[in-house]
C-alpha cells in the first residue's frame, strides 16, 4: 500500500510571541535567516545588513519574552546567530563582523540578558567571514590582515585566513559561557561553515582561489579527525585534528602531503548546500543532488523534476526517514535516497518557504508524539511537519494481541515439542499464566498502582535509555555515550537467555565497542584482584553458568556467532591478552558440571585455544601460560616439555614446585622429565637445587639410579676416565651426590644395607689407614722381561720390598 507525504500544520504561529512581526519578517523578506532552537520553542530570524528595522527577533513558543534589536545605520548588524544548547535552556550566540561575540540567555524572570562580551579574535585585526555551531562549539573563518604572517602578494593573498574554535564550557551561570581559542587551520583560502549535529563542513565561496575550490574539508570534533575530500575525483584522506591536544595544520602543508589533490579541475558548480546527519548535500546548476559522506565517499541521490533559476533562486535540501526533501521556489519534491525515485511532487502557496531541522530527541517538550520527527518547514503561513502518513485501513495490534504474539515466539524458542503455539492456546491454556497477567494488567482489571510496582525498574531502565539516545542523536559526547549504551544493552542481554538473535546481538557489540562491552562484563562478574594479584569473583553462580554455557553438542554456533565464554577469550586477546590465562584460571575454578559448550567435559583452556588459532598459528607465550594455568596434567606436561624445547629449566622447574601436595604424580611426572635432561647434558647442573626440591619425597636411591640409568645416553665406544677435548662432560656421581642424599633416610640406618648402593651414603669420609711401607727398591726390566713390553725405556718401578 503506497504511503504519501503529508504537510501536517504545527502552529499557525499565533502561539509564538510577536506573531504578528514573524508573519511580516517571514512574508516581506527572501533573504531573511532562520535559525530554530534545539528544544524546538524559540525561532530567530536575522535580517541581512541594510534591511529595516528590526534586524533581529527572537520569538518565543509558549511562555517567555521575544527579544527584537535593531542597530543604527553607522552600526553594522551581527553576521550570524545561532542557538547553543546549555542545561537548562538555548543559549543564544550573536557574532560580529569584528570578531565581537555576545551570549544572551533567557533568565527565570522575564526578558534576555547578556551573559558574556568577548572577541573572537583579540589584538589580531581580523575579520569574521563565516560561523558555524557544531554541537556546543562556536567555529570561525577569520581574514588576518596582510603581512600578519608574512604574506606576500598573491597567491599567498588567498590563503589569508584561519579557522578558529571555541567551546562551551560550564559555569556558574544557567547557560555555559565561551573557553579558549583554538586555531584548527590556518593559511587556508576562504571558507564557508556549515554544521549538522556531529560534523563541521568546510565548503569553497565564490571567493576561493581556484586552484582549490574543488576541495571540501569535514570536520569530525567527536573522532578529532579532518577529512579532505575531492568529490568529482572520488578522493578522501583522514588526518588527525583534535584541538584538545594541541593540534593545528597549515593549510598548505596539509595539501602538499596528500598526492592527487591539486590536480587542475575546475571549481565545484554547487547552487545550495544542506548539512545532513548522514553528511553534506551538494545540489548542482542542473538539479542533481549528491550526498558527501563524512567519511569522503560521494553517491549521487538524484535529479529534480526542474533545474535551480540562476544563482539568486531560492533553494533548500534536507532529509528525513531516508527522504530528500527539496524545496526550489514554490515547489516541494521527496525523492527516495536509496534509489533517487521521486515520491511525491507538491505545489505550495508561496516561495518564502525555508525548512528547518526538527528539535533534538528528548528535547521536544512541547510536541506531541505524532509531531515528532520529520522536517519542520516554516512560512508566513505557519510552522508545519513534512513526513509520511500511514496508509488507510491500516489497523495496528492491540497491546493485549501483541503480548500473546511476544509469549509465542518466547515459550516457543524454550519448548520441546513438535506442535507451532498459537496466541488462542496462550488465551485459553491456564499453564501459561505470565502472559494472561500482564494482558490483564494492560487491559486495566488490576489497578494503575500494581502496574506501577511491577514495571517501576523496567521503565526507569527504559528512560534512562531513551535519554541516552537523544544524548547520542545530538552528538553530545558521542564516545562516552556509544560506551555508556553498549555497557547497558550487555548488562541486558546477560539477564536473557543467551541464544540466537540475543547471542548474535553480543557478538555484534564486542566486535564494535570491544572496550565497552568487556567493561560490562567486568561488572557484571564482579572481577577483581587480590593482594597476591590472583583474579577473583564475587558473581554468583548463575551468572557464570550462563557466562560458560555454549551451544549444545553437536550444534554449532550460526554465522560463526561464538559462545559467550569464546566470545570473551577473542576479546581479551585483542584488548589485554596478559589476562586472558588469569581468567581461564579463574572460569575453572567457577564452572560446574554441565557448563561447557562442545563435547561433554571439554576443559576451558581448550576452549581458549581454540579461540587462539589452529595448533602451530597461536602465540607460543599465550599458548604456553594457558597450559600452565590450566591445572590439567596432560597440559602441564604439555607446557613443561615445551619450556624444556626452548631451554627455559627455570621456568620449568618453578612450575612443578608450583603444584601443591595434591598433585604428587604429576609432580613425579615432571622430575623425571627433567631428570632425562640432567642425564643427558650439563645444561641444567646451575638449577641442580631447584631439581632437588622438585624430587619426589618416598624416592629411594636405588630408584634413583635406576633411573639415572635408563636415561643414560648409549656409550659410543669404552668408558674413558675424562672427556674428549671439546665433549661435554658426562654425569659423575660427585654431581649426585646432593640427590642421593636427600633421597636416603635421615641418618644412616642401624639395620642391614637395604640397597647394593647405599653405603655409599654412609661413607665416614675418613680414609682407611696407610699400610706400612718399607725399604724401597729399583726393579729392573731385565729382570722380569714380562715387564719390558708395557715399562718405558730407561725407567724403573719402585716396590716395596716385603720379604
Amino acid at each position: 500500500m503506497k504511503r504519501a507525504g503529508t504537510l501536517r500544520l504545527l502552529s499557525d504561529l499565533s502561539d509564538f510571541s510577536g506573531a504578528a512581526r514573524l508573519r511580516e519578517l517571514l512574508a516581506g523578506d527572501p533573504a531573511v535567516r532562520v535559525r530554530y532552537s534545539p528544544d524546538g520553542r524559540h525561532l530567530l530570524l536575522l535580517r541581512p545588513p541594510g534591511a529595516p528595522a528590526p534586524q533581529l527577533l527572537v520569538a518565543v513558543r509558549g511562555p517567555g519574552a521575544d527579544l527584537e534589536r535593531a542597530w543604527p545605520a553607522g552600526q553594522p548588524p551581527p553576521l550570524d546567530a545561532f542557538f547553543l544548547p546549555g542545561p537548562a535552556r538555548p543559549a543564544l550566540v550573536l557574532i560580529w563582523e569584528s570578531g565581537l561575540a555576545e551570549v544572551w540567555g533567557a533568565g527565570v524572570g522575564p526578558g534576555w540578558r547578556l551573559l558574556q562580551s568577548t572577541e573572537l579574535c583579540p589584538n589580531s585585526g581580523a575579520r569574521v567571514v563565516a560561523v558555524a555551531a557544531p554541537r556546543g562549539r562556536l567555529v570561525w573563518c577569520e581574514e588576518c590582515q596582510a603581512g600578519a604572517e608574512g604574506w606576500l602578494g598573491p597567491p599567498a593573498a588567498s590563503f589569508s585566513h584561519r579557522v578558529c574554535v571555541r567551546t562551551l564550557e560550564p559555569s556558574g551561570e544557567a547557560v555555559p559561557t565561551l573557553g579558549r581559542t583554538h586555531i584548527l587551520l590556518h593559511h587556508c583560502p576562504r571558507f564557508g561553515l556549515m554544521a549538522s549535529r556531529r560534523d563541521l563542513f568546510l565548503v569553497p565561496t565564490a571567493t576561493t582561489w581556484p586552484g582549490v575550490a574543488h576541495i571540501l574539508l569535514f570536520w569530525s570534533p567527536g573522532k578529532g579527525k579532518v577529512m579532505v575530500s575531492v568529490p568529482y575525483l572520488g578522493l578522501a584522506h583522514s588526518k588527525s585534528l583534535n584541538p584538545g591536544r594541541g593540534d593545528t595544520w597549515d593549510f598548505r602543508i596539509l595539501l602538499r602531503g596528500l598526492p592527487g589533490l591539486l590536480s587542475p579541475r575546475q571549481p565545484l558548480g554547487v547552487h545550495t548546500w544542506a548539512p545532513t546527519p548522514q553528511g553534506l548535500l551538494l545540489l548542482d546548476f542542473r538539479g542533481t543532488v549528491s550526498l558527501v559522506h563524512s567519511h569522503g565517499g560521494t553517491r549521487p541521490v538524484g535529479t529534480l523534476q526542474e533545474a535551480p533559476v540562476g544563482p539568486q533562486g531560492s533553494a533548500a535540501l534536507g532529509t528525513f526517514h531516508s527522504t530528500l526533501a527539496c524545496v526550489l521556489g514554490s515547489t516541494l519534491e521527496l525523492l527516495d535516497m536509496s534509489s533517487g525515485q521521486l515520491l511525491e511532487r507538491k505545489v505550495l502557496s508561496t516561495d518564502r518557504v525555508h525548512l528547518l531541522e526538527p528539535p533534538a530527541p528528548g528535547l521536544e517538550n512541547e510536541e506531541k508524539l505524532e509531531a515528532r520527527g520529520g522536517l519542520r518547514l516554516l512560512s508566513a503561513v505557519g510552522l508545519f511537519r513534512v513526513g509520511w502518513e500511514a496508509p488507510q485501513g491500516l489497523e495496528l495490534p492491540s497491546a493485549e494481541d501483541l503480548v500473546f504474539e511476544e509469549a509465542c515466539e518466547y515459550y516457543q524458542r524454550r519448548s520441546l515439542r513438535g506442535t507451532q503455539l498459537t496466541p488462542e492456546e496462550l488465551r485459553h491454556n491456564s499453564i501459561f499464566r505470565a502472559p494472561q497477567a500482564l494482558a490483564s494488567i494492560l487491559q486495566g482489571h488490576l489497578p494503575p498502582s500494581t502496574l506501577l510496582t511491577t514495571l517501576r525498574a523496567e521503565l526507569r531502565d527504559y528512560r534512562g535509555l531513551e535519554q541516552l539516545k537523544a544524548q547520542l542523536v545530538a552528538g553530545d559526547d558521542e564516545e562516552a555515550g556509544w560506551t555508556e549504551l553498549a555497557e547497558q544493552e550487555v548488562a541486558r542481554l546477560l539477564r536473557t537467555e543467551l541464544m540466537g538473535d540475543q547471542l548474535a546481538q553480543l557478538n555484534t557489540i564486542f566486535q564494535a565497542l570491544p572496550t565497552a562491552a568487556w567493561g560490562a562484563i567486568h561488572r557484571a562478574l564482579q572481577l577483581q584482584t587480590d593482594r597476591d594479584g590472583k583474579l577473583r569473583s564475587q558473581a554468583p553462580p548463575d551468572v557464570w553458568k550462563k557466562v560458560l554455557g555454549g551451544t549444545a553438542a553437536g550444534k554449532e554456533p550460526p554465522n560463526g556467532v561464538l559462545p559467550p565464554f569464546e566470545l570473551l577469550c577473542q576479546c581479551l586477546c585483542r584488548l589485554e591478552p596478559r589476562w586472558l590465562p588469569p581468567f581461564v584460571e579463574l572460569a575453572q575454578q567457577q564452572g560446574g558440571p554441565g557448563w561447557g559448550a562442545g563435547a561433554p567435559g571439554l576443559p576451558l583452556y581448550r576452549r581458549a585455544l581454540a579461540v587462539l588459532g589452529e595448533e602451530g598459528a597461536r602465540p607460543e607465550a599465550l599458548e604456553l601460560e594457558l597450559l600452565l594455568s590450566s591445572g590439567r596434567p596432560k597440559a602441564m606436561l604439555q607446557a613443561v616439555g615445551q619450556l624444556v624445547q626452548k631451554e627455559q629449566w627455570e621456568r620449568a622447574l618453578e612450575a612443578g614446585l608450583a603444584l601443591g601436595p595434591s598433585s604428587p604424580l604429576l609432580r613425579s611426572e615432571i622430575f623425571k622429565l627433567l631428570l632425562a635432561e640432567f642425564a643427558q647434558h650439563r645444561r641444567l647442573d646451575t638449577h641442580f637445587p631447584l631439581l632437588c626440591r622438585l624430587c619426589p619425597p618416598d624416592l629411594a636411591p636405588a630408584e634413583l639410579l635406576l633411573l639415572l640409568r635408563a636415561y643414560l645416553p648409549d656409550e659410543a665406544g669404552p668408558p674413558t676416565p675424562f672427556p674428549e677435548p671439546g665433549a661435554e662432560p658426562t654425569l659423575t656421581v660427585g654431581l649426585l651426590r646432593a640427590l642421593l642424599e636427600q633421597t636416603g633416610a635421615q641418618g644412616r640406618p642401624s639395620g642391614p644395607v637395604l640397597s647394593l648402593y647405599e653405603d655409599i651414603l654412609w661413607d665416614p669420609g675418613t680414609p682407611p689407614p696407610t699400610p706400612p711401607r718399607g725399604p724401597m727398591t729399583t726393579l729392573q726390566a731385565a729382570d722380569h722381561p714380562g715387564l719390558e713390553a708395557w715399562a718405558p725405556s730407561g725407567q724403573g718401578f719402585c716396590v716395596t720390598d716385603t720379604s
